[in-house]
């Protein structure tokens, strides 16, 4: 679900990659220090894929839906490779994934109950499928059951399950299996997913959300869902924004952070009930970005310090305890921490060495580390070859 950028340039992509694709296939190798680190990161609900400096894909952790993409339904330990195309951008749904590849193709692949591979089919799919022939996509961001993406001319378009107006075609549909342009602005920057809502950042700096809003997650001051892209207040200052299960954090380009919806858990960084607008997180001016998971988020600082938040009934938060955090709560002591992140009930962050760190619940080996044991404090993931 949803990487923030304090740039506003639209979510998760970054690389950028001029080379060639060169088909399908998995494979896998012995491990070595020499394997080119990972350069971006995303997390479903219990597997995690990412995109090495090489842009080549590798996923693991839970494959029951296919959501890794190898071929198989087969749990994998440790990182495998998907095929031997090269990609740029990445993200994990609950159970299955979407990637944009070198050439500006969208692939999807996983679960596919609710039509969110947007291959025109209901069929859960175990290798990469193509998503219509677009070749101008620019980011991609999955949710639960619904897909959205950008393209490069601005266009916004979202997929799958639309009972709630999650899709933003005003709830004409309930069900799309194909990408359906989202009204016709082409100035649209970034978009993430929730359980059943969306919210995308524009060109101009402001901030726009749909779908569900019973937990108050839309920030529009009440808890009425809406079908179409609402404005979240008047404020032109959006760096990006990033969608949980139920509750939705944002950066604004003077370094605040904002949070609001659900908070059983401390999800928005503050005490209290469930928040239907937007509210400030402390004081601090300093954060570059910020990833929310399903009940849990993480930010980073200028300093490189890296901060989570929220549910830690597996050690998502990172800090050796599973006690939940209704302020952000600093990750150990490193100040490498980038904003390649990806959070849910298990956390992945790159750290500015290449090196992937990943913590919180391991069910499924969706930590990479070859075992299924839950660990509380970042461990460093082992890529093959």
């Amino acid at each position: 679900m949803k990487i923030l950028s304090l740039t506003g340039s639209p979510a998760r992509i970054v690389l950028a990659v001029l080379l060639t694709m060169i088909g399908l296939g998995v494979t896998a190798g012995p491990a070595s220090a020499a394997a080119p680190a990972p350069a971006t990161v995303a997390a479903g609900y219990a597997h995690t894929c990412a995109i090495r400096a090489d842009a080549s894909l590798w996923c693991w952790g839970s494959n029951a839906s296919g959501q890794i993409g190898d071929g198989t339904a087969v749990n994998r330990t440790a990182p495998v490779r998907v095929g031997t195309a090269t990609w740029t951008g990445i993200d994990a749904g609950t159970s299955y994934t979407c990637a944009i590849r070198a050439d500006g193709t969208l692939w999807c692949w996983g679960s596919n109950t609710r039509g969110q591979l947007g291959d025109g089919s209901t069929v859960k799919r175990t290798v990469p499928v193509q998503v219509g022939v677009a070749t101008t996509w620019a980011s991609v961001s999955a949710g639960d059951s619904h897909t959205c993406g950008v393209r490069t001319d601005g266009s916004l378009w979202c997929w799958g399950f639309n009972r709630l107006g999650q899709l933003g075609d005003g709830a004409v549909v309930y069900i799309q299996t194909t990408p359906l342009r989202v009204g016709t602005a082409t100035t649209w920057a970034s978009v993430t997913t929730g359980f059943a809502h969306t919210c995308a950042t524009r060109t101009d700096g402001t901030l726009w959300c749909w779908g569900d809003s019973s937990s108050g997650q839309l920030g529009t001051g009440t808890p009425s869902y809406q079908t179409t892209p609402t404005q979240i207040g008047t404020a032109t200052t959006w760096a990006g924004v990033t969608a949980g299960y139920t509750f939705t954090c944002a950066t604004r380009t003077d370094g605040t952070l904002w949070c609001w919806g659900d908070n059983g858990y401390g999800q928005l960084g503050v005490s209290g009930s469930y928040q239907a607008a937007p509210i400030q997180v402390g004081a601090v001016t300093t954060w570059t970005g910020v990833r929310a998971g399903f009940d849990t988020a993480c930010g980073t600082r200028t300093d490189g310090s890296l901060w989570c938040w929220g549910n830690n009934a597996t050690g998502q938060i990172g800090d050796g305890t599973t006690t939940h955090r209704y302020a952000p709560t600093r990750v150990g002591t490193a100040t490498t921490w980038t904003g390649n992140a990806a959070t849910g009930y298990h956390n992945c962050v790159i750290r500015t060495d290449g090196g992937l760190w990943c913590w919180g619940n391991n069910a499924n080996a969706q930590l990479g580390d070859g075992t299924t044991t839950q660990r509380t404090a970042p461990q460093l993931v082992t890529f093959p070859a």
